[in-house]
């Protein structure tokens, strides 16, 4: 497994910090109670479209659980990478538990700085991350960039109660000196994003909080349709 560290401002270290205090917490957690009801439909939209034989790139992949997932279920391959060097270490370890370490690579730090090492993949995957970076808009396009197939990711949705919890959360956040600074992306455009790119959306579902889409390259759809 290939590890790097880059990381590109303030932002990204405050962020690696809080998310590294969590990471044996969310590793424990998955271990007991598997996937969460998000990470479930966003495996069904992956279904629809297609993951098996896929090389996968997960970008914010914390402790790894949705990627090693799909290589349980039939991906061939994972790039992760996440702020948090200890994020990736607790995903190294489950890694190893499920006998997955040939067909797995970590790398630590801002995905933007590291885009020029990283290969393209069939499916891009965002779990809960763009709402952790204030460019969504630049971190999306990248990832339209190395994906071949599919971009499928889950953020926050935007209505009172939610501007409401991450206000109150990025307020506690300012009060206990961290810079680290939660977003709430309009999914309008961020949909429109992806359709100025040439891509369109396959699938969509939503909890009280969060929403997940699957988006497909409009051409590779319609040929496979065909």
């Amino acid at each position: 497994m290939l590890r790097g560290i880059v990381f590109c401002c303030a932002h990204d270290q405050a962020a690696a910090a809080v998310f590294s205090r969590l990471a044996f917490w969310y590793r424990q957690r998955y271990r007991w109670l598997g996937l969460e009801r998000t990470q479930r439909q966003l495996v069904a939209g992956l279904a629809k479209v297609g993951y098996r034989d896929a090389r996968l790139l997960e970008i914010g992949c914390g402790v790894g659980w949705l990627h090693q997932w799909l290589l349980r279920h039939g991906a061939a391959f994972a790039v992760g990478v996440d702020l948090s060097p200890r994020m990736l270490a607790e995903a190294e370890a489950l890694a190893r538990a499920y006998g997955l370490e040939g067909r797995v690579r970590y790398l630590a730090g801002d995905f933007l700085g590291l885009a020029d090492r990283i290969e393209a993949a069939d499916i891009v995957l965002f779990d809960k991350v763009i709402c952790c970076y204030p460019d969504a808009a630049a971190l999306l396009r990248q990832a339209i960039a190395k994906a071949e197939r599919a971009v499928a990711l889950i953020y926050p949705r935007r209505h009172r109660l939610n501007r409401l919890l991450h206000g109150a959360l990025n307020r506690l956040l300012a009060w206990m000196g961290s810079d680290f600074h939660t977003y709430l992306h309009d999914p309008a455009a961020v949909e429109r994003l992806f359709l100025e790119q040439g891509w369109e959306k396959r699938f969509e579902a939503k909890t009280v909080s969060w929403l997940s889409q699957v988006f497909v390259q409009v051409k590779a759809s319609r040929t496979r349709r065909g």
